[in-house]
C-alpha cells in the first residue's frame, strides 16, 4: 500500500502546484501570464479548478477512502475531456503553446496511473 501513499502525496503536491500556476495566470499574479505566452484560457481554468479535486483525491487516497478512487477516475475523465477540447481548439487554428500539449499529456498520464492504482487498491478490496 506504499504506492497509494506515494501517489496521494503526488496528487496533493501536483494540486498545490496547479493552483499556484493556474491562479497566477488567471489572476495575473507576478509575470506568469506573460511567461505563458499563448495560453488557452479554458484550459487554464479547467486545470486550476481541477487542482482542488487533485488535493481532495490525494487526501482521500491517503485516508484510503473508496470515494477517492471514484474521484480519481472523474478527475482523469475531466482532464481527457479538456485535452479533447484543447485538440479541437488547435485543429481550428487556435493559438497555443507546445508546453500545453506536454502539460496535458503529463496530467493525463499521471491521473491514469493514479486512477488505475487507486481503483485496484480501494474499490476492489473493500
Amino acid at each position: 500500500m506504499i504506492i497509494l501513499r506515494i501517489l496521494s502525496v503526488v496528487a496533493v503536491v501536483f494540486g498545490l502546484l496547479t493552483l499556484k500556476a493556474g491562479g497566477s495566470v488567471i489572476f495575473d499574479i507576478g509575470s506568469m501570464r506573460q511567461v505563458e505566452g499563448n495560453y488557452v484560457p479554458f484550459v487554464v481554468w479547467a486545470n486550476f479548478l481541477s487542482g482542488f479535486f487533485y488535493i481532495a483525491a490525494g487526501v482521500g487516497l491517503w485516508l484510503r477512502k473508496r470515494w477517492a478512487a471514484t474521484l480519481s477516475v472523474a478527475v482523469m475523465i475531466g482532464i481527457v475531456m479538456t485535452f479533447i477540447f484543447f485538440g479541437m481548439h488547435v485543429l481550428n487554428n487556435g493559438l497555443y503553446e507546445m508546453k500545453t500539449v506536454y502539460a496535458m499529456s503529463l496530467r493525463t498520464f499521471l491521473w491514469a496511473v493514479i486512477s488505475i492504482v487507486s481503483y485496484r487498491q480501494l474499490r476492489r478490496t473493500h
